[in-house]
């Protein structure tokens, strides 16, 4: 006799639950009182039936549960006992009420989220309207199908917090990150940090959508430089954020100190291999601090390049001599230009420079300005950190730079 005739036949002699028909109806009755508006049941009636209900639905077979869960699922008020345990029961039973009950509360599928699995998270992610309390919980487990569904869903609403804990995902799970910059809740300081691990489709919205012009902010602040400038550019706060409105993107101080004579003199330098040394000064000059160069720099996509050229004023030579100077290849194996190196130019037409400073001040502004030494220890070891107690562009900095700061295990 095989395996699996032994199975069967063993569970043939197995004692198999009865069907009582009182039990049944008994069930039904009481759903029944539950269910009775105001004027037939007071307070305190449904809710010792609702008791009685629950006890019995503990122990009751699964079919018994799910036929009294779809009793209950119409109403627009159910007892909170018995809404708690039928959402904890196994999904086919939960999705009677997560699919159908509209009157559930998010307490009712907080306590769901918090106790059940990824199924019952899945139906109650595509909920009409998922409020930003519940969407947080969903968020907490970082479970790519579960934001998968909250992202797709357009009646959910998404808290600050939860869009920075869903950027933070996608590095691991890229595939959302598509879906992510559709939402209406995704910022620019998020676009900007999540640009560094998408692909280049997704790099190209970004640039598209999210690369916003400064104008408004220049008019709004242009009697405040010659107020800074009068009192030698003392606080740092204004000077910061006055260094981020300002339509310059080189620094002429950097300048004067420079073994090079332009900018372009260290871009010429840079073509016959990009050094250390040559990096470094191609930063300061660009008005960037040397991480935030170096993060451009070894970007595999190449597309911070054109964002780093094109905001300098650099013409589009200077971009094939980073690119060779990098020793990436120009010429493809079938002696065509390299389909990365001629999208990357084509990065360099799309964007204008007013925009294209925007992204890149923004960068040196989260990846270094903002950096503190308590800062760094935080990226460094990996350490949880609360986010209210950090700016945005700090936050964007950890979320960038924890990758390479992570140190091997």
């Amino acid at each position: 006799m095989s395996d699996v005739s032994l199975t069967e036949a063993f569970e043939r002699q197995m004692p198999q639950p009865v069907a009582f028909k009182s039990r049944l109806a008994l069930l039904k009755r009481l759903a029944d009182v539950v269910s009775l508006p105001g004027s037939r049941v007071n307070a305190f009636e449904r809710a010792v039936t609702a008791d009685l209900l629950v006890d019995m639905l503990r122990d009751a077979e699964p079919d018994e549960r799910r036929r009294v869960a779809r009793r209950l699922a119409g109403l627009s008020e159910i007892p909170a006992s018995l809404v708690r345990v039928l959402l904890r029961d196994q999904l086919d039973i939960a999705s009677v009420l997560l699919n159908d009950c509209a009157s559930l509360s998010d307490p009712d599928l907080i306590d769901c989220a918090r106790h059940t699995g990824v199924g019952h998270r899945r139906l109650i992610a595509l909920r009409r309207g998922v409020s930003e309390v519940l969407a947080d919980v969903l968020v907490e487990f970082e479970e790519p199908p579960i934001i998968d569904a909250l992202l797709r869903n357009d009646m959910a609403r998404l808290s600050g917090s939860a869009i920075e804990t869903i950027v933070a995902v996608t590095r691991g799970a890229t595939e959302l990150a598509a879906t992510l910059l559709h939402r209406p809740e995704l910022r620019p300081s998020h676009a900007y940090v999540l640009f560094w691990w998408v692909g280049k489709d997704e790099r190209r919205t970004i640039l598209q959508r999210f690369a916003v012009s400064r104008e408004v902010l220049q008019e709004a602040s242009g009697d405040v430089f010659p107020i800074a400038a009068a009192e030698g550019w003392q606080d740092p706060l204004t000077r910061k954020a006055l260094q981020f409105i300002e339509r310059r993107q080189r620094n002429r101080a950097a300048l004067e100190k420079s073994p090079f004579d332009s900018l372009e003199a260290a871009i010429t330098a840079a073509q016959y291999g990009l050094t250390r040394e040559v990096a470094e000064e191609i930063s300061y000059l660009s008005g960037l601090k040397p991480m935030t160069g170096a993060k451009i720099f070894m970007d595999p996509g190449g597309e911070p390049l054109a964002v780093l050229c094109k905001s300098t004023g650099l013409p589009k030579p200077a971009l094939r001599a980073l690119w060779r100077g990098l020793r990436r290849p120009e010429i493809g194996a079938d002696g065509n230009p390299d389909p990365q190196f001629a999208y990357v130019q084509t990065i360099y037409d799309m964007i204008a420079v007013d925009r294209a400073q925007t992204v890149l001040k923004y960068w040196n502004w989260s990846l270094s300005s903002s950096m503190t030494p308590a800062l760094i220890r935080a990226i460094r070891d990996g350490e949880d950190f609360d986010a209210d107690e950090y700016s945005v562009a700090q936050k964007s900095a950890v979320l960038a730079l924890r990758h390479e700061f992570a140190q091997p295990s």
